[in-house]
């Protein structure tokens, strides 16, 4: 019988009893893209549960005998709210087995009080189909664009140009913790509602489903404000011989997206490869990235899974008749 579960000490034996052969790691989390991966090792994902009050992961294996079949791992997004998936890893190549861990990896994320959790999967894993019927749902579609070697890239600075012709101004700064409710009024003219809809459809969900493990201690986050209001977004984190950044720009301000876009290269001009993970709803920004001699390589399908079942509160209606 094959069963999913946490890990335990006593899985050392099964741990090392594994055969040596590399399994891949279908869960694709983006401060991981970029770099050549290959399956973590089980013996050091069970290390890391066991010190999970300093890595905040959580480790389900599944067993058979002394034999390991799969492993899954799970961790935090930016609150205790939202999980992603960092670690799939189905060494049986049985679907019964993937399901078990997903099924697992989603109880417990239930009970460590997540209401969602996330899974990034290669457009063709073959973990999809199981992930579906696990009940993860599809939202968005990204493709990765690289680029190696810097780009020519200058910095805006303040203009004057404006909507027809109208005077305004337009300035460049760094964000403050101040621009989070204004980012995700941005967020969501950006964003289509489709998307929204699975992925935050409240500013508390927006909030937690942030990914900010790819943002290194050396990121840069700016903002293009035109006469004070927030037009786009930018992050641009250096990891490494790896730039990673992203832009969010309002549909309406399209003529944002490209200094923005150059002010995060300038961000990234010492890096040798320049990475961008771009969703299927921003080909303006895709078109510009090609044009700035950028390459589409791998695509990605980021699905959701919510760990509560909503409901609707009832209403209060009044009532006719005697006091």
């Amino acid at each position: 019988m094959t069963v999913a579960r946490t890990v335990r000490p006593t899985d050392l034996v099964a741990l090392v009893a594994f055969d040596g052969r590399v399994f891949p790691n279908e869960a694709k989390t983006r401060d991981r893209l970029g770099r050549e991966e290959s399956s973590p090792s089980p013996l050091e994902s069970a290390l890391e549960q066991w010190l999970s009050f300093a890595t905040g992961r959580q480790t389900w294996i599944s067993v058979r005998g002394s034999t390991l079949r799969g492993l899954i791992s799970a961790r935090r997004r930016s609150s205790n709210a939202a999980w992603e998936i960092d670690c799939l890893i189905n060494a049986a190549g049985d679907e019964s087995v993937c399901m078990s861990l997903l099924d697992r990896v989603s109880d417990g994320a239930g009970r460590g009080g997540a209401e969602k959790i996330f899974l990034r999967l290669a457009a063709d894993s073959p973990v999809l189909a199981v992930a579906r019927r696990a009940g993860f749902v599809p939202f968005v579609t990204e493709s990765m664009y690289a680029h190696h070697g810097p780009v020519s890239a200058e910095q805006p600075g303040e203009s004057q140009s404006g909507h027809n012709g109208q005077r305004s101004v337009l300035s460049l700064r760094r964000r403050s913790r101040a621009d989070a409710y204004p980012l995700f009024q941005l967020y969501n003219v950006a964003v289509p509602e489709s998307v929204r809809r699975v992925e935050a459809a409240t500013f508390a969900e927006w909030l937690a489903a942030q990914e900010r493990r790819w943002l290194t201690r050396r990121s840069t986050q700016l903002v293009l404000e035109r006469d004070g209001r927030l037009g786009a977004w930018t992050r641009a984190a250096p990891d490494g011989d790896i730039g990673r950044f992203d832009v969010l720009v309002n549909p309406r301000e399209l003529e944002l997206l490209e200094p923005l876009l150059l002010a995060a290269l300038a961000r990234l001009s010492r890096q040798g490869i320049l990475l961008a993970l771009v969703p299927e709803y921003q080909e303006p920004l895709a078109r510009l990235l090609k044009r700035l001699g950028f390459e589409g390589r791998q695509q990605y399908v980021v699905m959701a899974k919510r760990t509560v079942v909503i409901v609707k509160a009832p209403r209060l209606a009044p009532t006719w008749g005697p006091p």
